[in-house]
């Protein structure tokens, strides 16, 4: 809990402890939804079945009282926070009686795809949350992949994953997600028939990054624009990353810099966010030189430059990040020998790719100058 002025500023972990009405008494928010795409970070397996059968369905305070129940925390960043976060959910009035079903986590080196989601049900109405991007290396090339590559096979999945959805479970629908989960349920609300973008209500996209091209002329955009709430934090660079819908609110994070993605940094003020009136001057620099560095590299270069990274790194031995400080002598000999035997023109070509960077980023910093002076 964080105190200004005398008010107290809650966390999504406070904010589920002192929610007491029901979604009937107090309609679905967007705090909410960060609520839920939050927990779909969690891993499910042999709790809630891949099935849409209407026997596989369970809430959250029975998954609670699941022998298995600690599994779910397994490899997840900040197991403590989602374990006070899931605690609070199963016992509170307002969610405790939301049913999970049909959940996916598939991961696949060889097309670079890290796909999971997850479908809440609540009182007729439907919620689909899909991941963000988890610790796997899969995951975070797949992201890089977005710079040069559309659609990714992540998106196309959560294209798929909405239409089944749809399809076998009857109500309105909310779509939602973090990171680039927010991107897949922006992605699969524009692709989806028109017979389920009748039925969506509601597109939260929680600092989730953009498109390669210029999303906010599409005829697709253009039919949910009205039914997308886009929330990015004060000094976010990832939901700022390539083309975004440019109507978004930006919200007040107790941390600074890249850890204001983090969901349990976002502040709450009663039943919504605190929002800021503007980003800060960092998270605009810092999401100009990436995008200017972007336009810079064509599209077959940005592939072979995060390729090149991708099969360094992947020299190490490790499958996750987390396992790169497992052993970490032994796995930045196996990269140095990987990039010994890199040759000289790709090496080149490297350093050539990783200059634009910097040569971006002084543009960057002259643009910004000049926008002051003025």
């Amino acid at each position: 809990m964080t105190i200004i002025g005398g008010v107290n500023l809650n966390t999504i972990i406070e904010y589920v402890l002192n929610t007491k009405d029901d979604f009937k008494v107090k309609e679905f928010n967007c705090v909410d939804s960060l609520v839920l795409s939050q927990l779909a970070y969690l891993h499910f397996e042999n709790i809630v079945l891949n099935s849409l059968d209407q026997n596989s369905k369970i809430s959250f305070q029975e998954i609670f009282e699941n022998q298995k129940y600690e599994t779910i925390f397994k490899d997840v960043r900040d197991a403590n926070s989602n374990r006070e976060l899931f605690a609070a959910v199963s016992k509170s009035p307002r969610f405790r009686n939301i049913e999970l079903t049909y959940y996916i986590n598939e991961i696949n080196t060889k097309i670079d795809k890290q796909f999971s989601a997850i479908t809440y049900l609540m009182d007729g109405t439907i919620y689909i949350a899909y991941r963000g991007t988890d610790s796997s290396f899969a995951g975070w090339k797949e992201d890089l992949n977005m710079t040069y590559l559309y659609p990714i096979p992540a998106q196309e999945d959560g294209l798929k994953y909405m239409e089944e959805v749809a399809d076998g479970i009857p109500g309105n629908i909310i779509v939602g997600g973090h990171s680039k989960g927010g991107n897949i349920a922006l992605y699969a609300s524009m692709k989806c028939q028109n017979s389920i973008q009748e039925r969506i209500i509601k597109v939260y996209n929680h600092d989730g990054p953009g498109f390669k091209n210029e999303i906010n002329n599409w005829i697709e955009y253009l039919r949910i624009k009205g039914k997308v709430n886009m929330t990015i934090p004060q000094s976010s660079f990832v939901g700022m990353l390539m083309n975004n819908p440019d109507d978004y609110s930006i919200v007040k994070s107790n941390r600074i810099g890249i850890m204001q993605h983090d969901p349990f940094s976002w502040i709450v003020l009663k039943d919504d966010f605190m929002y800021c009136p503007k980003s800060s001057l960092n998270a605009v620099y810092i999401s100009k030189t990436l995008n200017e560095w972007v336009k810079s590299v064509e599209y077959e270069d940005r592939a072979l430059f995060i390729e090149t990274l991708y099969q360094i790194v992947c020299s190490s031995e490790a499958l996750n990040f987390s396992e790169l400080t497992v052993n970490w002598q032994k796995r930045i000999i196996c990269v140095l020998h990987t990039m010994r035997d890199v040759d000289s023109s790709t090496m080149k070509f490297l350093v050539k790719t990783i200059l634009l960077l910097f040569k971006a980023q002084k543009h960057v910093v002259v643009s910004l100058s000049q926008r002051q002076i003025s």
